[in-house]
């Protein structure tokens, strides 16, 4: 499509911002709403419904009742999964759709949101939905005259709160588990991109997904989600966010009801460039275009890069000439890789970043500026730090923006220590031609992902999460049934 087509798309573009509760489109009960600006150039998109507490009962109410009845838990295996085969076929449907929403919420290049982001979210759905009948159950082995049953029963009614930087396939991550797996949902997306899961939830009713069992309740973390967190009634709360929001997560959870509580969190990943790299030029596109993807806006981005010495300056070389390809552009026309920055504060909190490590005492090679200011959008120019020092704020905090720091080191165990040196332990990467030193390091690497000669490939079959303060629980695979399931034993004895 021609990018002038999807601004006149834009431009015509009139979103539902109402809630979605017991299969319909609601505003929140107190009449509150928020106005939705689009990062791209501070344009308005609508107003959305500012859900707080009431909305919350109003939702759970519906999910609960959904899910005692049992209109989805109780539907054989083989219908459940033709629903969200079904469901996933919709958002095929709906790609550009959802993919315009995706990028004027939360303003990355609309080739991502087409490419990657909606391809995503439905072959997560498809999975899940293809797995539910793959699942078995046990049989203890136990003495001859007992039967133990080792089942798998859904949890109830679960709440998620997902992020904004990857609105639907964080998305997906959380409901399509969930659902297969037969529990009752409600949703509380970012109240900075609420519009693409909004009109998830439509295309959920129309797949078949009974009322009631995906609800989306939009609003502000501090009244939508505390109220989810807090619930009596909501039997277990899946989070991706900060680490700071989710620890409060789950201090809520303990004070409520005991909910379980998931919580898939910050990081400030390494990825380690050794002198026997056997591909520099590749560990160079790798290193440059993982923390550049999305604005740098991911957990996962590898926002601390440790190069040997004796290759570093070349690989700065290299790297510097791979710089100006992430200029910022339109994130409309298909052309642009790095678009803009979610908000004004997220904005402010990168540049304030960036400040320190000038302050610091950071070589700043790259960037380090606000791009594209006549835009009235927020955009940043990738930066690049070197001769950072693990102690410097810059290389210690997340900073979820296009921000690189580059340290040297001559000793690989010292590197593996000061990338283990933090609170967080998301992901990890490891380049180096001797396959023993890289399985010996990927074990001293405390990190829920460690690559090893490529950075950030992915797919639906392996767990995604974290070690230490980046969360608990997995995201993806089977092993996510593990958080929306409950094990039951049953004993029955014979002769």
């Amino acid at each position: 499509m021609a990018d002038k087509q999807w601004h006149q798309r834009a431009a015509a573009l009139q979103p539902d911002g109402r809630a979605f509760i017991g299969g319909e489109r609601v505003w929140a009960s107190s009449g509150q709403r928020f106005d939705n600006h689009s990062p791209i150039d501070a344009r308005l998109l609508g107003q959305v419904a500012r859900c707080d507490a009431a909305d919350v009962d109003a939702a759970v109410a519906a999910a609960r009742a959904a899910f005692e009845d049992r209109r989805w838990a109780g539907q054989a295996p083989a219908a459940r999964k033709r629903i969200l085969i079904k469901f996933a076929d919709l958002i095929v449907q709906h790609t550009e759709e959802l993919a315009l929403l995706e990028t004027l919420d939360m303003g990355k290049p609309i080739q991502y949101s087409l490419s990657v982001d909606l391809p995503s979210v439905a072959n997560c759905i498809r999975w899940y939905g293809e797995a539910i009948d793959k699942v078995y159950d046990e049989i203890a082995p136990t003495a001859e005259h007992s039967l133990a049953l080792i089942t798998r029963e859904p949890v109830g009614v679960v709440a998620a709160i997902v992020p904004w930087n990857y609105p639907l396939i964080i998305t997906g991550w959380k409901i399509a588990p969930a659902l297969a797996a037969g529990n009752s949902v409600v949703l509380k997306p970012s109240e900075k991109s609420p519009l693409s899961a909004l009109r998830l939830a439509e295309l959920a009713l129309q797949a078949g997904i009974p009322p009631g069992v995906f609800n989306v309740v939009p609003g502000y973390g501090n009244e939508a989600g505390a109220a989810l967190a807090l619930h009596m009634d909501v039997d277990c709360i899946g989070f991706t966010g900060s680490t700071r929001v989710g620890k409060q997560i789950l201090q809520m959870a303990g004070q409520s009801n005991l909910k379980r509580a998931w919580a898939e969190l910050g990081g400030k990943s390494a990825n380690i460039v050794c002198a026997d790299c056997p591909d520099l030029d590749k560990a160079v596109e790798a290193a440059i275009g993982a923390i550049y993807f999305n604005q740098g806006e991911s957990c996962n981005a590898p926002s601390r890069l440790f190069v040997e010495e004796s290759i570093k300056e070349a690989f700065l070389e290299k790297a510097l000439a791979l710089v100006p390809r992430f200029a910022p552009g339109d994130p409309l026309d298909e052309a642009t890789v790095m678009g803009a920055i979610v908000d004004a504060t997220q904005m402010n909190s990168v540049m304030g970043y960036i400040d320190q490590g000038k302050r610091a005492g950071a070589r700043l090679l790259a960037g380090g500026a606000a791009a594209r200011v006549d835009s009235g959008g927020y955009y940043i120019a990738p930066t690049l730090f070197d001769q950072v020092d693990s102690g410097m704020t810059i290389a210690r905090e997340e900073i979820f923006g296009p921000v690189l720091s580059v340290l040297g080191f001559t000793d690989l165990k010292e590197a593996v220590r000061q990338a283990n040196a933090t609170p967080y332990g998301l992901q990890a990467g490891l380049w180096t031609a001797d396959l023993s030193k890289a399985v010996q390091t990927a074990r001293a690497l405390r990190a829920g992902t460690v690559h090893v000669n490529q950075y950030d490939s992915d797919d639906i079959t392996v767990p995604f999460g974290g070690y230490k303060q980046s969360g608990n629980g997995r995201d993806k695979s089977l092993h996510a049934f593990d958080k929306y399931t409950e094990l039951k034993t049953t004993w029955i004895q014979i002769g």
